[in-house]
Formats: structure tokens, sequence, C-alpha cells
């Protein structure tokens, strides 16, 4: 049987990773509707300066003023969940896939959105 309240995204399987993740663990996710089901249930950690990150677009994307869309529906959710002072982090692009190696969990989505990815640092929920 279901619970109720909780997101149709969210997987058993998800649920405990989130369940079982300590103040300051990480978790890879890569799409809106995913994201918007985490925060939901996950506060993001407010001791640390920026508790979202973002791959930074390689040199050439950023020459090619490359428009990353999905960035504003992720910005809006986590606005829309933690409040407006959330700041994001844009890290360098082999140095975000070494962070999401030591993530706790890493969600697997069909998204196929460019640097769609996005890393979360747990907080407390107070």
């Amino acid at each position: 049987m279901p619970l109720k309240n909780i997101p149709k995204c969210l997987s058993p399987s998800l649920l405990h990773a989130l369940a079982s993740m300590g103040h300051g663990d990480e978790i890879g996710v890569d799409i809106p509707t995913l994201l918007d089901g985490i925060l939901q249930l996950l506060p993001l950690d407010t001791y640390v300066k920026c508790p979202v990150a973002l791959m930074d677009p390689v040199q050439s994307d950023k020459d090619s003023n490359i428009q990353i869309p999905v960035w504003d529906k992720y910005k809006e959710i986590v606005k829309q969940r933690e409040g407006p002072n959330v700041e994001i982090e844009f890290v360098e692009r082999f140095a975000f896939y070494d962070r999401a190696k030591t993530a706790y969990a890493i969600v697997h989505t069909g998204e196929m959105a460019k640097y769609g990815n996005i890393i979360l640092k747990k907080g407390l929920a107070l």
C-alpha cells in the first residue's frame, strides 16, 4: 500500500536512500519532476554557501552561447521549495564527475537535457 503525500516519482529504493542520507551527504539527480519530488522531502544544507551544484559548460559551449533551459526550471523549483536565497555553484566538468562519484546516491533517469545533471547537498530538517 502506498504512503500518503509521497510524490509518485519517488521509488521505494529512492525513499530509502533519502532517509538513509546524513547531513552533508550528496545525491545526484537530473530531471525537474524528480527534483521537485525530492525537495518536498529533502532539506538543502543551509550551512554551506552552495547546496546545489550544476556542471559548468565547457568552453566551446560557452563560446557558442549554449542555452540550457532546464536550469531555469531547476532554479524555479529550488526557489519554490527552499526559498529565494539558495545559491547554485557551477562546477568544472571533470570536477563535477569526481564529485558525483562520491555522492551518497546517484539517480539515473531518462533526462536528455544537455548539462541537466544536478547535485544536492542534504541539510538538517529542523
